[in-house]
């Protein structure tokens, strides 16, 4: 239930709505302070078509001499409805940007050869399926490498830059090639004949649904190696070898720094429906028995992925679950195993954090990360041989990805409460002259690094954002809690706001200090917008985080208005104009908020729960459901009691119920119980679908009415 900020829409919208709710036509109007218009010489505050003009930074590829880093940015149209990626790079030293792509097409998964004279990306350019293609670091246009018929997913270079390994999903067999795919596609309900009618789906797979998918059949992605010695060839006729295959979907690889083997993961036990138990796994690139013969580097039951090898080719690094019981709760710990040798050693057992995206140093003596921390996803570094960690970025910060280039200098994706993403660099020599920060301390803060990216630099330049704080306070029961309180631009501290009470989605998730426009964008409409994390949050340590095992909406919840009520004390927020939302699991616990209290005058539940049983075999979550609730046949009572549905009589706030028509992650029939539910009470609510959209509900003109609607329900009762 992890939440991707949705992209939201006034037109198609689906709604239904009570007497006196708010209708397609009836958006209230937003407060003076929203609209203001930007002076001569002084900013503004944030309007919704904002949302539109930020420009999205990917991560950053630092090329093999460590000159260059290749990037994308990725642009969002309103009017035409989408997004598109383009593929940059930028000097480390720093520079002006190079556009390498056109904006007509969009281009993803940069990638450096080897010798650094080409960059390769994905596209699928002409409607295509997604291929790799790549062009001359130096200009010209840019050639299709690959024609694989059903596209290519993901690829990595060799280290001799003579072959790719590509991921790529099977292809249908011949006998049900008119068969209907996965999706979510309709029928034709005619009963004439028509070729246009799909066959049934005929599932056999314990996972048998996911969101963004549908169905799921037994076509499985599997690794290959496409050999490049015709690669500048018109008819692109190089040689595609299988190397793996079965009833198993293989991802992440990644060579060896010597060329002779492919490190992948996957999850090859007698049923990988049933559990999360992925292991790393060694293919030689040049079989020819389609994978058959595979060496297993890890035996975790729990999972492990991400691996990177170490530059002597016998040692990868990689990210383990290692207390499956602990289901989706177990914290990601960074371990280094030798290949061949002894159980893998785990370097953060004791840091009780999650860590990702694990990179080492050229000569392999260490190895950089982003932690979790509190709020912040910073960058940190630990010896391979095992030791002390470092914190190499740190303060108010949230990281999204990081690389090391060959000098080791560390190029990071890194946000703040008022910029989005941009890439930053922290210069070897920095690294070498000041004091470290070990044993957890320290660390270099966002003034140390050196920016290399300013895209919304002048968007930003011209608006006014209102001031962030971070809080802790003492739940009910006593136990330390933080939030962060967004304030509007122009906070009167003798002035007491109407306040929305924002509640992030997971649960295993937290609110960090970077940029968050939905939040800013509540706040320009004159509220104060608290955002807590509460238990079941990341960033605090496990016994934090699985504080709501099996307990849903109890601690949680006492979390949650504990934050409300730290922002009363405060004199920020006015106790008689509150109000509650989110989405996903944030939805889910509103949900149990609004049906424990009447002290909020509105709510937006986005994406959320009702009746767990009904879920069970709806959505997608049966691993995770299982493990934590027990069968819903066997252990009903607790399916029952954690069910926000059962106790929908004594909601009494007007709820605004909000979703995708497609999300199998937590499926809209959720929000139409409640809906109909509260709608049968004769209480104040409304349902809006968005047709066609899953979980993250991500068309643009959706996005914006999305932001537009919550904020009218919110005036609505609090203003």
């Amino acid at each position: 239930m992890k939440r991707r900020m949705g992209r939201l829409a006034v037109a198609f919208v689906l709604i239904v709505v009570v007497s006196g709710s708010v209708g397609v036509g009836q958006l209230v109007a937003v407060p003076a302070q929203a609209t203001v218009e930007k002076e001569p010489g002084r900013p503004r505050n944030v309007r919704v078509d904002d949302r539109f003009a930020i420009k999205s930074v990917g991560e950053g590829l630092v090329s093999p001499d460590g000159a260059w880093v290749a990037y994308t940015v990725s642009t969002t149209s309103l009017e035409e409805n989408k997004s598109t990626s383009r593929l940059w790079m930028v000097e480390t030293a720093g520079g002006d940007p190079i556009p390498m792509t056109a904006e007509s097409s969009s281009a993803s998964s940069p990638r450096w050869s080897p010798d650094g004279k080409y960059l390769s990306f994905l596209s699928s350019r002409n409607e295509g399926k997604s291929q790799v293609w790549v062009l001359d670091r130096r200009g010209g246009e840019a050639w299709q490498l690959t024609d694989v018929e059903q596209g290519v997913s993901n690829y990595e270079w060799s280290p001799d830059g003579k072959r790719l390994v590509l991921g790529i999903k099977d292809a249908k067999a011949e006998d049900d090639a008119d068969a209907g795919s996965e999706g979510n596609a309709e029928g034709d309900s005619s009963s004439e004949e028509s070729s246009d009618v799909p066959d049934p789906w005929v599932i056999d797979r314990l996972q048998f649904k996911q969101d963004y998918i549908g169905y799921l059949d037994r076509r499985r992605t599997h690794l290959y190696v496409f050999d490049l010695s015709s690669e500048k060839s018109s008819t692109r006729s190089s040689e595609v070898t299988q190397i793996t295959s079965g009833d198993y979907d293989d991802s992440q690889p990644q060579w060896s720094a010597d060329g002779t083997k492919i490190a992948f993961v996957s999850n090859r036990t007698e049923e990988p429906d049933s559990n999360y138990n992925t292991d790393i796994w060694l293919v030689d690139p040049g079989n020819s028995d389609m994978g058959k013969t595979l060496a297993q580097v890890t035996l975790n039951e729990g999972a492990d992925s991400q691996p990177r090898w170490h530059p002597d080719s016998q040692h990868i690094a990689f990210i383990t679950n290692n207390r499956p019981e602990l289901s989706v709760y177990d914290q990601n710990k960074l371990a280094v195993v030798r290949v061949g040798g002894d159980n893998p050693e785990v370097l953060t057992e004791d840091l009780d954090r999650w860590v990702t995206r694990p990179r080492f140093s050229a000569d392999g003596d260490s190895i950089t990360f982003i932690l979790e921390e509190r709020g912040t996803t910073q960058v940190a570094r630990i010896p391979t041989a095992g030791g002390a960690m470092e914190r190499l970025i740190a303060g108010s910060v949230s990281t999204r990805s990081v690389e090391v280039g060959p000098d080791d200098s560390v190029v990071a994706l890194v946000s703040n409460a008022h910029s989005p993403g941009e890439l930053v660099v922290l210069d070897a020599n920095t690294l070498a002259s000041a004091g470290n920060g070990r044993n957890g301390g320290g660390g270099h803060h966002a003034t140390s690094v050196r920016r290399l990216t300013r895209v919304n630099q002048e968007l930003f330049d011209g608006l006014r954002l209102g001031e962030v704080e971070k809080v802790a306070y003492n739940s009910a029961d006593g136990t330390e809690v933080e939030t962060f309180i967004y304030k509007p631009p122009s906070f009167d501290p003798a002035f007491r706001y109407p306040t929305v009470l924002w509640i992030h989605g997971g649960p295993m998730s937290q609110w960090e200090w970077g940029f968050n426009f939905t939040a800013q964008w509540i706040a320009a409409n004159g509220y104060v917008v608290v955002l807590p994390n509460p238990r079941g949050s990341t960033g605090y340590g496990l016994d934090f985080e699985r504080a709501i095992w099996a307990d849903w909406g109890n601690v949680d919840s006492q979390d949650v208005l504990g934050a409300v009520d730290k922002a009363i004390e405060l004199g920020y927020s006015d106790p008689e104009r509150l109000a509650v939302g989110g989405w996903s699991y944030g939805g889910i616990l509103t949900n149990y908020v609004i049906t424990s209290t009447q002290r909020f005058k509105a709510a937006m539940s986005g994406a959320s729960g009702a009746l767990w049983v009904a879920n069970y075999g709806h959505d997608h979550y049966q691993r995770w459901y299982e493990v934590e609730f027990g069968l819903p046949w066997e252990n009903r009572e607790l399916w029952e009691r954690l069910s926000p549905f059962n106790k929908v009589a004594e909601i009494t706030t007007p709820t605004m119920w909000m979703g995708g028509e497609n999300d199998w992650n937590v499926p809209i029939q959720n929000s139409e119980q409640m809906y109909q539910a509260m709608k049968r009470l004769g209480r104040e609510t409304v349902l809006v679908v968005y047709p066609n959209q899953f979980h993250g509900v991500d068309l643009p003109a959706y996005d914006k009415d999305f932001h537009e609607r919550v904020i009218a329900w919110y005036d609505k009762y609090l203003k």
